[in-house]
């Protein structure tokens, strides 16, 4: 049986990625920071009730940020693959918290290549989760392997950092490491803070009448938005490869957050410019204008192409805030 660790599990990806190994018969084992309140909620349905074990699944107490744990826990488990998922991910968050992101996005990458190379660079292969940011306004379109990194936010520029440890380790020590530049990703799992779920949970709350209004930011920014389903399997296919490499993870087509709004409250009926309201404390102090991926080399590679449309994407996500809000979408031609 194949053993991988994942750092980040408890996240979006990380549950996706979890249910996806463990459908393969891997065992998995994750790493979760401890706190007085459990912040499990995306995988406690693959654990046992109030256990830190399920029947394929562990978690460990630890975080990227501390060098010796990560090497205690890869001594331990002696896993095949580390998928290292863990990052604070949320951009304007990352402009106010500028050296914590910087810690866990860059030098936790870092404490987690060392660790894996100190245990062996033969036995495990390594994942790291790069992201589309790293572009910025590079004014290149669409944006591939190839396009030079302009990063425009303390994000981006640890991932950035870390991108190049990872092609430094696989160059100079041999690792089986793979960067996959992650467009975004969305699903139901998707935190609060993020444009597409505050979008599906504010108009789950106007139409249960626990929300007037929903305030957002730019509605001009366009993404390249998949469904975190579909790219947590790219994934895996990376590290099934005889060797590591980097590569794009898009859908390879752009849309704004007006169309993201037009989309999610027209499977309700509802006019979103009667709901929306813009708060200029939510604009950051540099945005990217668009993000759009060429996946071309991981289509022919290893044959990856996204499956699931934004249409269904935003009806999946509308459908589960509505459940979470005591509202029966039946009522709705969904």
């Amino acid at each position: 049986m194949k053993k991988a660790l994942i750092s980040g599990i408890s996240g979006q990806d990380g549950s996706y990625l979890a249910e996806l190994l463990i459908s393969k018969g891997y065992e998995v084992h994750g790493i979760v920071r401890r706190a007085s309140v459990s912040n499990t909620r995306r995988i406690d349905h693959l654990l046992h009730p109030g256990e830190m074990r399920g029947e394929f699944l562990q978690l460990h107490f630890g975080d990227v940020t501390d060098s010796s744990r990560l090497a205690a826990l890869i001594d331990q488990i002696e896993p095949n693959e580390v998928y290292n998922l863990a990052a604070q991910s949320h951009v304007q968050i990352s402009f106010h918290e500028p050296v914590h992101t910087s810690e866990v996005v860059a030098l936790g990458a870092l404490k987690m290549l060392e660790a894996v190379r100190n245990a062996g660079a033969g036995h495990t292969r390594f994942y790291q989760a790069t992201t589309s940011e790293v572009y910025g306004n590079v004014n290149i379109s669409p944006q591939d392997e190839k396009t030079p990194f302009h990063p425009d936010n303390p994000y981006a520029c640890g991932k950035v950092f870390a991108f190049h440890q990872v092609r430094l380790y696989r160059e100079a020590y041999g690792l089986h490491a793979s960067n996959g530049i992650l467009f975004n990703h969305e699903s139901p799992r998707r935190g609060h803070n993020f444009v597409t779920r505050k979008i599906t949970r504010g108009l789950a709350r106007i139409v249960a009448g626990r929300q007037d209004k929903l305030l957002l930011g730019n509605l001009d920014a366009r993404r390249d938005w998949g469904h975190a389903k579909d790219y947590v399997e790219a994934m895996w296919m990376m590290l099934q490869q005889a060797s590591g490499g980097d590569y794009v993870i898009a859908t390879g087509k752009s849309h704004s957050v007006r169309d993201f709004l037009d989309t999610s409250f027209g499977l309700l009926g509802l006019d979103w410019s009667d709901h929306v309201d813009i708060d200029p404390k939510l604009l950051r102090p540099i945005d990217v204008n668009e993000f759009i991926g060429d996946f071309s080399k991981a289509r022919q590679a290893f044959g990856w192409e996204p499956k699931i449309s934004l249409q269904d994407l935003a009806r999946e996500m509308v459908m589960t805030d509505l459940l979470h809000e005591d509202v029966d979408p039946a009522q709705f031609d969904l």
